[in-house]
C-alpha cells in the first residue's frame, strides 16, 4: 500500500510547529511514506507574517514551506503535495485541490464567512474535510460542525483523544460523510501515532488525489512508528 500524510505542519510558516521543512520530508521519506500534504494554517489561523502584509504577499508566504518542501522532495525522493487547513475559532477544514493561483485569485475569501467559503471551494472542485470536528481545548469556545459543506471528517487525528475521534466516527456515519485521516503533525519529538490515508495506486497530483477520495479508493491508517528525534 501507498501510505499518504494528509495533515503536517512545518516552520516557519505554522506559528506552532516545531520541525522544519527539511526534517518534516527526510522523516516521512525514511519512514517509507510514499508521499506528504504540506497544510499549514491558513491565513485565517495560525501563521507567521507581518501584520501589514499585503494579501498577496500572505498568499506567496504561505505557500513557501509546500514549495520548498517539494524541491526537497524532488531531490530525495519523495512526493510532496500541497494542501490548507483553514480555520474558524478553532474549527478546522483541510482544503485539497486547490493551487497557489486560485487563492491569489481570490482575494474576497478573507473576509467570506466559512460557510460561504467551504460552498465556493467545493464548487470550484476542492476536497473539503473537517479536521478533528470534536476537538476541545480552552481557547474553543464551542464545538461546530458543518455537515452540508463538506465532503468528508477525520475519523483519526493521531493528535486528538480516542474519545474525540470515536465522536467523529459517529457523527460521519450519521452524516454518510467521507471517512478521513490525517496526523496532525506539528514536529514533536514525542509523537509516536500517525494516521493518514492509503492506496492501492499511487497518488499523481492533487487532483488524483481528490478523485481517490471521492471514489472511495483511499482509505485510513493508524499506527505507531519512530518518534522524530531532532539532530543536535
Amino acid at each position: 500500500m501507498y501510505l499518504y500524510e494528509t495533515h503536517l505542519h512545518t516552520s516557519p510558516v505554522s506559528r506552532c510547529a516545531l520541525w522544519s521543512v527539511r526534517e518534516a520530508v527526510e522523516y516521512y521519506k525514511n519512514a517509507g511514506y510514499a508521499g506528504i500534504f504540506v497544510t499549514n494554517h491558513f491565513i485565517d489561523g495560525n501563521i507567521a507574517f507581518p501584520k501589514d502584509a499585503s494579501y498577496e504577499d500572505k498568499i506567496r508566504f504561505y505557500f513557501s514551506d509546500a514549495e520548498e518542501a517539494i524541491r526537497i522532495g524532488n531531490e530525495i525522493g519523495l512526493k510532496v503535495f500541497t494542501g490548507v487547513e483553514i480555520s474558524n475559532w478553532g474549527t478546522d477544514f483541510l482544503i485539497y485541490g486547490l493551487d497557489k493561483a486560485w487563492y491569489l485569485a481570490h482575494p474576497e475569501i478573507y473576509d467570506m464567512n466559512k460557510r460561504e467559503l467551504l460552498q465556493m471551494m467545493m464548487d470550484a472542485g476542492a476536497l473539503v474535510i473537517q479536521a478533528h470536528p470534536f476537538r476541545e481545548a480552552g481557547y474553543i469556545d464551542h464545538i461546530r460542525l458543518y455537515p452540508r459543506r463538506v465532503h468528508g471528517v477525520e475519523i483519526v487525528n493521531a493528535n486528538r483523544t480516542a474519545f474525540e475521534n470515536e465522536m467523529a466516527k459517529q457523527y460521519a456515519a450519521n452524516y454518510g460523510l467521507l471517512t478521513f485521516a490525517g496526523s496532525d503533525n506539528h514536529g514533536e519529538e514525542e509523537q509516536v501515532e500517525f494516521a493518514g490515508m492509503q492506496s492501492e495506486t499511487p497518488v499523481l497530483d492533487e487532483l488524483d488525489f481528490v478523485q481517490k477520495v471521492l471514489n472511495g479508493e483511499m482509505t485510513v491508517f493508524h499506527k505507531n512508528m519512530e518518534p522524530f528525534c531532532r539532530k543536535k
